[in-house]
């Protein structure tokens, strides 16, 4: 025992003699440990489950909730399918080609109707003394229409049958812009109905559509039943569900737009086979989606988000407010030009109003160059008072 004992101080002092020193046994760096984990269950936790209100996202940072987004990984791009990549090169070269100078730019004025145009002397009286600056054309569905103004006589372009809410209306709109497009000179282009009247005088309805470089295409979303409760998955994957739009079809287009809508047969296709009355027990009306879905789409900056043409559709009924001879005041076409504001209600319970104010080249101005629903008893009205409205 002795022995054994000597030996371990031998030991100690060899150890000591060595000139080290003992030192004590690291401690674990628990803390920092700790510290990993709870930094790795917060964010995933807000990844989980993000902060609904501005006061959490302002306590996770000074700039709000996309700060929180921008530290997560953007989602993967969907690959494009070939008819996808060559629609979008065609319609990129367009849009980045310079349009051609038209030495006499012309406003296409295009109605579509199912027979003769009840208004026809109110727009004869519209395009008096500006011959040249303007074209029309005609597409009458339903009977060969007969004219009293020697503008309209023998504009009148080949016709189908239309039916409300399918494609066939769609088609009767391109018919229209593939004739007009037919004139180098038509540089814009308006879709009209047989109840449409302007409401300000010729010269102002050319400088206001003349002198921007937008279309005036009616776009909205609409989370309703009426919106994105038509949308069908068989548009897929070209169209999803968070792209699909809602608008009325009257519309004003540059000529850049009208090609393009032209040149489209992918989207087209979408709509034509599954966007139609009484699919999957919906009730999709094509001319109400094609044509905004499209242009948000592929140019969302290059229209505004509004009609040129005014509709009232207060009343919520399935169709807008039509207007009698009784209706017709000086008042009532006064209201109607000064509206400087658009206005979309969804289709959900919530009747969400969406109101955006209409910008003229990054001026407030009012938004409506037309209106419709008129029905043809207020022609000697609008004829009386159209001296004095158009001068709002």
């Amino acid at each position: 025992m002795k022995t054994a004992k000597g030996w371990r101080l031998g030991m100690g002092d060899v150890h000591i003699l060595s000139g080290h020193r003992p030192r004590p046994p690291l401690k674990k760096p628990v803390w920092i440990i700790v510290l990993v984990c709870l930094v790795s269950m917060f964010l995933i936790c807000a990844y989980v489950y993000p902060p609904r209100g501005s006061a959490a996202c302002y306590m996770l940072s000074s700039r709000g909730c996309k700060a929180l987004s921008d530290w997560l990984p953007p989602d993967p791009a969907r690959e494009y399918t070939d008819e996808e990549m060559a629609s979008r090169v065609v319609i990129k070269d367009i849009l980045n080609t310079p349009p051609l100078e038209s030495k006499s730019p012309k406003i296409a004025f295009m109605f579509l109707s199912p027979g003769s145009l009840p208004f026809e002397k109110l727009w004869d009286k519209f395009f008096q003394g500006h011959e040249g600056r303007f074209t029309v054309y005609v597409h009458a569905s339903k009977e060969k229409p007969v004219h009293v103004s020697r503008y309209f006589i023998n504009q009148d372009i080949r016709s189908d049958q239309v039916v409300w809410g399918k494609i066939s209306m769609i088609d009767a709109e391109r018919r229209l812009l593939a004739n007009a497009l037919k004139d180098p000179d038509n540089q814009h282009f308006v879709l009209l109905s047989d109840s449409c009247v302007p409401l300000h005088t010729f010269d102002y309805v050319y400088d206001y559509l003349m002198h921007t470089n937008i279309s005036y295409v009616d776009c909205f979303y609409d989370p309703g039943p009426h919106g994105n409760g038509r949308y069908s998955e068989h548009m897929l994957p070209e169209v999803e569900k968070k792209d699909f739009r809602k608008g009325a079809q009257w519309f004003t287009m540059k000529r850049q737009h009208a090609l393009i809508l032209m040149a489209d047969n992918l989207y087209y296709s979408k709509f034509r086979d599954y966007c139609k009355p009484g699919l999957d027990g919906k009730n999709c009306i094509a001319d109400e989606h094609y044509i905004p879905t499209f242009f948000s789409m592929v140019d969302p900056g290059g229209i505004a988000t509004w009609s040129a043409t005014h509709v009232d559709w207060s009343e919520r009924k399935w169709h807008p407010k039509s207007y009698r001879a009784q209706d017709i005041t000086y008042e009532l076409l006064k209201n109607i030009t000064s509206i400087d504001v658009s206005v979309h209600v969804t289709s959900d319970d919530k009747h969400e109003e969406q109101v955006k104010p209409c910008l003229w080249n990054g001026v407030k101005r009012p938004c409506y160059l037309f209106a419709r629903k008129f029905y043809p008893e207020t022609l000697d009205k609008l004829l009386h008072l159209f001296s004095n409205y158009t001068t709002f």
